[in-house]
């Protein structure tokens, strides 16, 4: 297999060509990833912020090569999204294996996903453990618990602030991070505590934001329906997202509560947060990092030094609310 050129708009170009790496990127079950969207279906709220599953991906392999990760390590982060369903974490609130305040479904099918698809055959082929690529405690880098930072953490939040504009570049970041210890660690307070309030900033505007509950709750509604209905099965949320569409969209002059719950979805039917009179209650995951940093040889984290911080974490932790009122009209 030839080498790939890789344009990447965090890290820059890149030549990849590490032959495993190579086949995993281009089977189908990753480039089905090209086709699923990254925050689940913005676009009608945030235009233009259209990125996928499989730039995180690659980006997440990305990130630990450069910063010398084993390749195992390399390939656990590669193919730690495969189980995304169309619209990604969206799916969370369409099935009840899911959680919507944790959205944890795509977690909860990653192994049985990844030993039905062509990715152990290829793992053999170079000698890999497929057990050993599956048992996340492997890899600590690529995957930890909140509030530490890892690969896959580090990776979004900073693709969507550079997609979303709130950064321009993610260079300060980079050149002001390293790993000691199997952790990620900034090389002072202050560049902790910058990734920390980035991070805030997309929880809290973008990931666990008003309109990402609307967002979140109107597919789920959509898509829920649909497989009621019988317009899709579930099988079918393991397509792309413009698969999904086109297939329902056939019943959408014959239905008028799906035309009605496509409207929602696609930001045209007004609305607001008003807990005493709402429609539907959404619960949305919400995150805080708190990054380490080291200080006269010693390793601590932001919230050890800073007050503020460590409530803050307590505070952005917990599972946020809301209680939406459609307009009726």
């Amino acid at each position: 297999m030839e080498n790939m050129e890789y344009i990447d708009r965090l890290y820059g170009k890149t030549e990849i060509t590490d032959p495993i790496i190579l086949e995993l990127i281009n089977c189908p079950t990753m480039q089905r990833l090209k086709k699923i969207d990254q925050s689940g279906y913005f676009t009608p709220f945030y235009p233009g912020t259209e990125q996928s599953r499989f730039e995180h991906s690659v980006g997440v392999y990305l990130l630990l090569k450069i910063y010398g990760a084993p390749i195992e390590e390399q390939i656990a982060g590669l193919i730690h999204d495969a189980s995304h369903a169309a619209f990604s974490h969206c799916v969370d609130y369409v099935l009840d294996a899911g959680s919507a305040s944790e959205q944890s479904y795509q977690d909860n099918i990653f192994d049985e996903y990844i030993r039905r698809s062509e990715i152990p055959a290829i793992l053999e082929k170079y000698s890999i453990d497929t057990e050993y690529i599956l048992n996340q405690t492997n890899f600590p880098l690529e995957e930890t618990d909140l509030p530490d930072l890892c690969a896959d953490r580090i990776d979004y939040s900073l693709r969507s602030a550079r997609v979303f504009g709130e950064i321009e570049s993610a260079d300060y970041f980079l050149e002001n991070m390293k790993v000691e210890n199997q952790k990620w660690i900034f090389k002072d307070f202050a560049a902790a505590k910058n990734f920390a309030e980035m991070f805030f900033k997309m929880n809290s505007k973008y990931y666990s934001d008003l309109f990402s509950a609307v967002m979140f709750r109107t597919v789920g509604d959509y898509l829920r329906y649909a497989l009621e209905k019988g317009y899709i099965d579930k099988g079918d949320l393991y397509s792309t997202d413009s698969e999904v569409l086109a297939k329902v969209a056939q019943f959408h002059g014959k239905d008028e509560k799906l035309r009605r719950l496509f409207d929602r979805m696609n930001n045209k039917v007004k609305f607001e947060n008003s807990p005493a009179d709402f429609d539907v209650r959404v619960i949305c995951k919400s995150r805080a990092v708190d990054p380490r940093f080291r200080v006269d040889g010693v390793v601590k984290k932001v919230s050890d030094v800073d007050r503020e911080w460590k409530t803050i974490l307590e505070t952005e932790s917990k599972p946020k609310t809301y209680f939406i009122k459609f307009d009726k009209n």
